[in-house]
């Protein structure tokens, strides 16, 4: 397929030196609209101003719906007002409040204000939605009808807004007040005498979401119950418009992406075309004070500087139990962090995992332990040696896989997104417990050493 683009985009920079708009049309026709994207950003700056004056407005709603917001505003420009004025008109709701958010308040109000006034009062409202909410993810384009009608009136309404019917999944049931009270599903509809009453065929319980909730507790729900569509109602349970699957994948994709930077410490959002001075600003925030954190490790060391010296094999096993420590509680917090972002977690459900945990991390330790214990033995011919050695990695890797359970769990209680207990952080606190015991028991047992 990334060939067939490639070809795709050569004969559209071809019909556009051409300048024959028909064959630049026969080209493009069949392409959906992130392949048309595609071709586009392929393109050079002088073709991209002609492929925009050769494509239809709905065309270019689709183009500016799948672009980042860098290239969205770049096109607003290239467009005229009146072309622009156009085009927000076909987008869907949801694509245009992220455009508009991406454009700034001031554009977003140049644009807004050749539309009508309807129009432009429906996208507003819309925007004074939080951001990440329900409300600013939902579409209020969509078809609903009332639980009064025939079936026959349902589907004369259906075919009459059929563009606004992006999933042919469920129709949603209002009363007179515009609440929502039920819905229906179009093979009901369809198996349905043409004269029965919708509120004789709806199904009444209806799950719902609120305006005000989470874009990510909106995801949990759509995966939880496999739907396609969501309804957004307000506090008066009144139909507000629908979340579709298309934007949770939009919402899962996002917050996947803001975990990891967290998780890996990098800061804002780092790709293949970020500048190296961007980049390097980006990541050196949590990179000095790990940096800082970490000269506490050189201090625990030279504490035990008296120790060191008279058993020296004890700094060749240093950076393993340091390292295995670490990586025991970055695998613990991976495990916590995926489990919070597909459930919320109650105190029964916390005491069971950290139990898991402990005894996790009490195998693992009495598997590690052992090992190194035959290793350290063989190496060094000092069972006491091994012992030490042994018994402080059993010490460590139970310790750290509690803390990198522990410290997310926390901070998750505490309303403060557990990502960004990343795993650079977790592994340099676990450096630090893990030298502590390490050196202490070996000091215990330092005369045995000798």
């Amino acid at each position: 397929m990334v060939q067939n683009l490639h070809q795709i985009a050569h004969s559209v920079t071809y019909t556009l030196d051409q300048k024959d708009e028909h064959a630049f049309q026969e080209n493009i026709k069949d392409l959906q609209k992130y392949d048309l994207t595609r071709v586009f950003l392929e393109l050079s700056s002088e073709e991209q101003n002609l492929f925009l004056e050769f494509i239809s407005v709905h065309q270019l709603a689709d183009i500016l719906s799948e672009l980042d917001g860098g290239n969205q505003r770049r096109v607003i420009d290239m467009i005229s007002p009146h072309t622009g004025t156009l085009v927000i008109t076909q987008m869907n709701n949801d694509d245009l409040i992220e455009m508009l958010s991406n454009l700034g308040e001031k554009k977003a109000t140049e644009l807004l204000s050749d539309t009508d006034e309807e129009f432009s009062q429906d996208i507003e409202t819309l925007m004074e939605f939080p951001p990440e909410t329900a409300g600013r993810i939902m579409n209020n384009q969509m078809v609903w009808i009332n639980k009064s009608y025939t079936v026959r009136e349902a589907v004369d309404k259906l075919k009459h807004f059929a563009e606004l019917a992006e999933y042919l999944n469920y129709l949603h049931v209002i009363d007179n007040d515009k609440k929502l009270v039920g819905v229906v599903s179009y093979r009901d509809l369809l198996l349905a005498d043409l004269s029965q009453k919708i509120e004789d065929i709806m199904k009444t319980r209806v799950v719902t979401v609120d305006a005000m909730m989470d874009q990510e507790e909106v995801a949990r729900i759509i995966q939880r119950y496999d739907f396609v569509t969501i309804p957004v109602v307000d506090e008066e349970e009144k139909l507000l418009g629908i979340v579709t699957v298309d934007d949770i994948l939009d919402v899962v994709y996002q917050e996947a992406e803001e975990d990891i930077e967290k998780f890996s410490a990098s800061g804002k959002a780092i790709d293949f075309n970020t500048k190296p001075f961007t980049a390097a600003k980006r990541r050196l925030a949590w990179l000095i004070l790990l940096l800082f954190i970490g000269i506490v490790s050189g201090s625990i060391i030279a504490s035990f500087e008296e120790t060191l010296e008279q058993v020296v094999a004890l700094a060749f096993f240093m950076p393993m139990v340091a390292g295995m420590t670490g990586n025991t509680g970055t695998q613990s917090l991976a495990v916590v962090i995926r489990g919070l972002t597909k459930e919320r977690v109650n105190t029964k459900q916390v005491l069971k995992l950290l139990y898991r945990e402990l005894r996790v991390g009490i195998i693992i330790g009495l598997t590690c332990g052992a090992l190194i214990f035959v290793i350290a033995y063989l190496w060094q011919g000092s069972a006491i040696l091994g012992l030490v050695i042994g018994t402080s990695l059993l010490c460590t890797l139970i310790i750290g896989t509690l803390a990198g359970t522990i410290i997310p769990l926390v901070l998750n209680h505490l309303n403060v997104d557990p990502a960004v207990a990343s795993g650079p952080l977790i592994t340099t606190i676990n450096d630090i417990l893990s030298l502590i015991i390490y050196f202490g028991i070996a000091t215990a047992f330092l005369s045995h050493l000798m």
